[in-house]
């Protein structure tokens, strides 16, 4: 059977616009793209890409734990950068927080992001 229901996190920021922070589809959570929004304040975060990396990461993980989930059960994750040279700063912050549990993942330049971030992560989890 499947079941489909929305995840939600007050410690996470609330969507800009007309989606779910998450949606779980039977034992399969996927999350809709995070920003380095500050979920007190729903504004962006200041700071170079390192800061809005962590930002990013912290919003996924409240996301993850509003779901029942965390880092650990992450299979996929999507990494949008406004610069692809600002990769290996992104890569050092990402690599802290999955550094026991590595997802696939895949890293793309696109030419603009929500709100001119310099950086989106969306994620693909699994419960058990």
């Amino acid at each position: 059977m499947k079941r489909v229901a929305k995840i939600f996190s007050t410690a996470a920021p609330e969507p800009i616009g007309p989606y779910s922070q998450a949606v779980r589809a039977d034992k399969m959570i996927f999350t809709s793209g995070q920003i380095p929004l500050d979920p007190l304040t729903n504004q962006l975060v200041e700071g170079d890409m390192r800061i809005q990396t962590k930002q990013v990461v912290e919003n996924l993980q409240a996301v993850l734990k509003a779901a029942g989930a965390s880092l650990d059960k992450v299979v996929k994750t999507t990494i949008y950068l406004k610069n692809m040279n600002d990769f290996t700063q992104v890569n050092d912050v990402y690599g802290g927080y999955f550094s026991t549990s590595l997802p696939a993942r895949s890293t793309v330049e696109v030419a603009r992001l929500p709100k001119d971030v310099l950086v989106e992560i969306d994620c693909i989890a699994v419960l058990d």
